[in-house]
């Protein structure tokens, strides 16, 4: 087996709307058919029990290493927390010669579970150990860190649901939803249309509550304090427990909860 021309596909392409990693991959004319290989499936479930190497509805041609290959990377990603569902595996008018396509949903947690994937294959080919749980924790430890936060993931995993593409632009929380002209993006929750005013006010907890209560908008009872002593005044007069805060902080970062007792 021999992978060439590795790439991500980081929009709508040839094969789906998803995004993907492509590569190229010659099998020499004993791989093109795993079921005559010598105990190639039987060692990579042995290694890999969750594994699918079941053929396709449709598919006429006999699996290859070049579909295993490719089952291997989408089951590696899922199998590690990632929501997937996509890969393929076409023969190329060259002979022996196919065109996988994985989907992915961090580039580098695909680029990886790629690379994971040929050493599975190859250990089977060669009746060598792989360690698969290694593999899944390092893929989880790469997803966790690459992976969106909680207030862009959830818009993004809304606007999958509504069939509305997207693409991540940083390894931040910058991410463009469609294509052309009817492109939008968003940095975390801000849109492109949120206003700077509106995100300075936002951003100051107290003017915001002013805002609010003065629209007629429910809000909790407290306000700013200065010193120990204060805050000590201000939590009799609410009653215990009370939550403390920064004022200009986010995404809960600082905030403590349930906090009763002047201690």
């Amino acid at each position: 087996m021999e992978v060439s021309r590795v790439r991500a596909l980081r929009g709508p392409n040839l094969w789906c709307r998803q995004t993907v990693i492509e590569a190229t991959v010659a099998c020499t004319e004993a791989e093109r058919v795993i079921g005559d290989m010598d105990a190639f499936e039987t060692r990579m479930r042995v290694r890999f029990p969750e594994i699918d190497l079941l053929k396709p509805p449709g598919q006429e041609s006999p699996n290859s290493v070049a579909h295993a290959l490719a089952s291997a990377a989408l089951c590696l990603q899922t199998k590690a927390g990632c929501v997937l569902t996509y890969c393929r595996t076409s023969l190329t008018i060259e002979p022996g010669v196919y065109q996988v396509v994985i989907e992915y949903s961090e580039e580098a947690v695909g680029r990886l579970a790629f690379d994971l994937a040929q050493a599975l294959c190859l250990a089977a080919m060669k009746d060598l150990p792989f360690d698969v749980e290694d593999a899944l924790a390092r893929l989880r430890e790469k997803n966790e860190d690459d992976r969106l936060g909680p207030s862009t993931g959830s818009i993004v995993h809304a606007a999958l649901k509504r069939n509305i593409p997207y693409r991540r632009l940083t390894q931040g929380s910058l991410v463009q939803f469609g294509w052309g002209s009817k492109q939008r993006r968003i940095q975390a929750a801000e849109t492109d249309r949120s206003s700077a005013i509106a995100e300075a006010i936002a951003q100051d907890k107290e003017l915001t509550k002013t805002l609010l209560a003065a629209a007629g908008v429910s809000v909790p009872d407290g306000r700013c304090v200065a010193s120990a002593d204060d805050a000590w005044a201000v939590a009799c007069e609410i009653g215990a427990p009370v939550v403390v805060k920064p004022r200009d902080g986010n995404q809960g970062r600082g905030a403590a909860v349930n906090v009763q007792g002047r201690e």
